[in-house]
């Protein structure tokens, strides 16, 4: 039996294929309990015998969607902040009041739109999204400053 939050990353009538967002390991589904590519589950799984190199769902807890968009807001004035005291290319991760995290990136004036959308198109994005239970993701940027909310 494995317990945790999943994501799908393929999906077809007969199966899936979930990625544990915690340890990245990969499990196949011998069936396809209504999912699709990019739901995510916080689900039991377990091994189906005899082979036990299929899973199974045994309870579903919970299925959702991540939506990451961008925002036409700017970032906020303690991420501007938090920005201006850290050296390009750095991160600094700090927990919202009630549920979720904000991530602060300071990139280059000039690669600011590329940061955007490689935080857009990255799995990594919405797989931090499902472990913290979160179902959205909201992008905001000024030059050098790109800030990542992660919003119940």
């Amino acid at each position: 039996m494995k317990d945790g939050t999943f994501v799908v990353t393929e999906a077809d009538a007969e199966s899936a294929v979930l990625r544990d967002v915690s340890d990245s390991q990969i499990h196949t589904l011998a069936s396809n309990p209504d999912l699709t590519v990019g739901d995510a589950i916080e689900a039991t799984l377990a091994p189906e015998p005899p082979m036990d190199v299929v899973w199974t769902v045994e309870e579903l807890r919970r299925q959702f969607t991540v939506s990451v968009g961008e925002s036409s807001e700017p970032p906020t004035q303690q991420a501007v902040e938090l920005a201006a005291d850290q050296p390009v290319g750095e991160v600094t991760t700090r927990e919202r009041a009630g549920t979720g995290e904000v991530h602060v990136l300071t990139v280059p004036e000039e690669s600011t739109e590329s940061a955007v959308t490689d935080v857009r198109d990255d799995q990594a994005t919405v797989e931090r999204a499902a472990r913290l239970g979160v179902e959205r993701v909201e992008i905001r940027s000024s030059p050098g400053v790109v800030s990542v909310r992660y919003l119940p």
